[in-house]
């Protein structure tokens, strides 16, 4: 079998990594216009993979393509903003019920101790150092959705997601919301310990209501 078609793939999936991770940093910011010819020149590819990579981006809402204008950063509006954090409630809401019946004692303490990491970063984050902290914030959520089960959801989670990046930055750097959004993650997991169902759910979906307060 032919193994180019593979190479071929292989290659504008990285190269949808890397602008994936400029846009994240505001290398692209929003609104950013993508110019095709620099970025190919920059990474010493020829433009057929970036354009396959930037169909990647547009389907994922992180790139808007305009008729005879190109792509560009997606600009994410308020409302935009409301319903990705509405439906990231209702998903996260529902893999924090989930756990409460599945996840095991082992796996709960698991969890426990990433939190306790996430404590850690805490205070870098307050002082101006946020990556690490955002790192570990996003993997407490992720592994909720892991052990809650069902790929679909995380799927969907993960798509909600990287439109969330867009304007994580803006939210976490209001002051006091990082000290807040930690005291919300502490709630999630005294009540995931706890197995309580609904404490969970409304932990869950107080910590989103927050968090798009603070974003818009």
């Amino acid at each position: 079998m032919n193994a180019t078609p593979l190479q071929a793939r292989a290659l504008y999936e990285e190269v949808a990594d890397r602008l994936r991770q400029r846009i994240f940093n505001r290398e692209l910011p929003p609104g950013a216009w993508i110019d095709e010819m620099k970025i190919a020149q920059e990474l010493g590819i020829s433009r057929t993979p970036l354009r396959e990579a930037i169909k990647v981006l547009a389907a994922e809402g992180l790139v808007t393509m305009k008729v005879r204008r190109g792509a560009y950063v997606t600009e994410v509006s308020s409302q935009d903003l409301r319903e990705v954090y509405e439906l990231l409630a209702l998903l996260e809401a529902d893999a924090a019920e989930a756990v409460c019946w599945r996840a095991t004692d082992e796996e709960l303490t698991e969890l426990a101790r990433l939190h306790a990491e996430l404590e850690a970063a805490a205070d870098h984050a307050q002082h101006g150092s946020r990556e690490r902290f955002f790192e570990l914030n996003e993997a407490f959520h992720l592994r909720v959705l892991d052990l809650g089960g069902n790929r679909w959801r995380k799927q969907l989670v993960l798509d909600l997601r990287k439109v969330m990046k867009l304007h994580r930055h803006a939210s976490l750097a209001k002051e006091g919301r990082v000290a807040e959004s930690l005291a919300e993650h502490r709630a999630i997991l005294q009540a995931l310990q706890a197995r309580d169902r609904q404490a969970a759910v409304d932990a869950v979906r107080r910590h989103f209501a927050n968090g798009l307060q603070a974003a818009i």
